[in-house]
């Protein structure tokens, strides 16, 4: 049985976005270094923060709901804002002047993560599907048909607009 389009690309994206950004690993490469000995609150705060987001993408898309999904992609793009703001605390700790410029870069990642989950978020609040769990059968086939119609109307365009 074919799976919709809908179902999987957002998720898919959002890991790839999630992985290019890297912000949970990069979060351990900064914390690794010699001027977190001795932090282990806001080092273990930078790094389970750096974590969530990911996780809570995944646990949302696996929910199968809609709705389940937004929660948690909120979730994560709190997340975002967490590890932005142990960031910033940690750019105005003398202790940490050394790293600025690694802090400086993990603050712009974690800043486009959340703004591309705001981006995701606005695109599920405008759509009509109610999530995996509610597909059925029918709703399957009723997708692919629109697919199908829709490629079959792009088809036509080109072949008009080829005709003139």
């Amino acid at each position: 049985m074919e799976v919709p389009h809908y179902e999987v690309q957002p998720f898919r994206r959002i890991t790839r976005l999630a992985r290019r950004n890297r912000a949970g690993g990069a979060n351990f490469g900064l914390t690794s270094r010699p001027p977190f000995k001795g932090y282990y609150s806001l080092k273990d705060q930078l790094e389970r923060a750096g974590v969530s987001i990911s996780n809570n993408i995944a646990e949302g898309f696996e929910r199968g709901t809609t709705q389940e999904t937004l929660t948690f992609l909120y979730i994560s793009k709190g997340s975002a804002g967490e590890t932005r703001s142990v960031l910033c605390l940690t750019e105005r700790l003398q202790r940490f002047h050394d790293l600025i410029s690694e802090i400086t870069d993990l603050k712009s990642r974690s800043l486009s993560i959340s703004r591309q989950l705001r981006a995701w978020c606005d695109s599920l609040q405008n759509t009509d599907i109610r999530g995996q769990r509610y597909l059925t059968d029918k709703s399957r086939r009723l997708a692919k048909e629109a697919r199908d119609r829709e490629e079959f109307l792009k088809e036509l365009r080109g072949m008009r607009n080829r005709g003139k």
